[in-house]
Formats: structure tokens, sequence, C-alpha cells
């Protein structure tokens, strides 16, 4: 082979070298730019996330999150939702916790993202408290939203089960009603993940429970978990901690709940 044959050779194989390794740098670009965006959309869909204050950033599988909130229940909410993410298995949060922290006013007709998908925000609430609930977990709900006014269809293995569901929905914050069209079939076999519960998830989902509800302050509420025992203390009403100690033993994986940390106020 000549020389001018061989040089002609080794660029066009250097050319096609580089263009794969663009190529896949653009794959990989527009992978970390989904995952970005449906980190976005899930806490677009929290309003318990101030998402216009938070900075995402992807790298291959790793999330990293700053920012500033003004709880670490909000911190931690951020965190556990970027995790749940497909394609996400670590998350470095950043997000830094000021309590004084009070996020600027927005322009004039700028309306918040959760405000404009309220009810695709409740339909996501309603959801999560199901699939968190032991009592409910693995049944074939169906979550409807109109106008803050929440529909059930599905199936339910018991009717404590239909009676949770609902009392699940009605609780949950900017529900204004509940039509639950859930058949009772008795003998049907529920979905039930058996995947090990860690206590971290445990932890995440009942504070996530009680930001979710409507007649629980979660900001006010420290959650902490062992071995599946959840120990709740904070300063609550009496009929907060009533429910507080419900939501929480309710969860899949919780085996008891310390609620005597919680004070109520006088």
């Amino acid at each position: 082979m000549n020389r001018k044959l061989i040089i002609a050779s080794t660029i066009a194989a250097a050319l096609f070298a580089g263009s794969l390794h663009a190529q896949d740098s653009v794959e990989q670009n527009l992978a970390e730019a989904n995952k970005e965006g449906r980190i976005w959309t899930s806490f677009a869909l929290n309003p318990n996330i101030k998402a216009y204050k938070l900075d995402i950033d992807v790298e291959g599988e790793t999330a990293t999150l700053s920012g500033t909130v003004e709880e670490s229940a909000e911190r931690d909410l951020a965190a556990a939702l970027a995790t749940e993410v497909s394609g996400v298995k670590n998350v470095v949060n950043n997000i830094k916790v000021d309590r004084m922290y009070r996020a600027p006013a927005r322009a004039d007709g700028d309306r918040d993202v959760a405000m404009s998908t309220n009810d695709a925000t409740i339909t996501a609430r309603v959801k999560s408290k199901l699939m968190w609930n032991g009592s409910t977990d693995g049944l074939e709900i169906d979550v409807d939203t109109k106008n803050g006014r929440v529909t059930l269809n599905g199936t339910a293995d018991t009717e404590a089960a239909k009676s949770t569901a609902s009392r699940l929905a009605a609780n949950t914050s900017g529900v204004r009603s509940v039509d639950n069209r859930l058949a009772v079939e008795e003998g049907y076999e529920r979905k039930v993940s058996t995947d090990p519960i860690e206590d971290s998830w445990i932890t995440t989902k009942v504070k996530s429970s009680f930001l979710f509800s409507q007649h629980v302050d979660g900001l006010d509420i420290t959650v902490d978990t062992k071995n599946g025992v959840v120990r709740l203390t904070g300063i609550v009403s009496s009929s907060e901690k009533e429910l507080a100690v419900d939501l929480a033993q309710n969860v899949r994986g919780v085996k008891s709940v310390d609620s005597s940390g919680l004070t109520v106020r006088g």
C-alpha cells in the first residue's frame, strides 16, 4: 500500500471514530437532559417543592441538586423525588435549608406551575398515598381529578381497603370531594411489591404523607425511623397528632409509631 493510501485510510478511520464518539456524546446529553426534565416535572407537580428555586444537574446516573428551601423536609423530599426518576441511581443533595428564606415574589400574571397543573398535582398526591399505604398498596386503583373532585375506579379486596382509599383521598390537600367507585372483590390478590423496605424509604414516605395531607402541618413534625419503628416529634394540635399517627402507622413497612415526642399545643 502506498504512503498516500495509508494516510488517507488513517484519516478516514480517525474521522469515523470521532463521528461515533460525537454520536455517543449527543445521545448521552439527550439522556441526561431527559432525566433532568423528568425531575423538574416531578418537582413541579409537588407544590411543597419550590422547583423554580432549585438547580438540577444530571451527569450519567447521578443527579446533583442545589438551591435553598425553608425546611429540611422539603430538602429530603426533593432528593426522594429525584431518586424515584428512572435512570437516576445517585443523588448529591447540596440543597441548603434556611428557615428565614423566602422565595422572591413572581411577576403579575406569572402563575405557579403547580397552580396551573393543580388537578394533576392532586392526582399524583392521591396515587402516591394509595401506593404507600399498607391497606391499599397493590390494588388496581385509577385516580382521576377534575376541579379538585377525585374519582376512584378499580378494585379493592375488602370494604376496609375501599374505605381507607376514600379517607386517604379526602384528606389530601386540594381535594374538594371524593367519588369512590371501587368494586370490592373477595379473594382479589393485590400485587404487593416484595422488595425490602428500608428505614430511609419509610421516613421519606411518612414525611411526604404529612406534606400531602391538608389537616397535618408536616413541616412541624420530625420523622425518624429505626428498624421499622417510626418516632414522631414536634408541636401539633390534638387532631393533628391523631391523624399523624394514623398516617404514619399505615405506611407500608411501619411496625409501630412512637408519638411520645409529639407535644400538643395548649
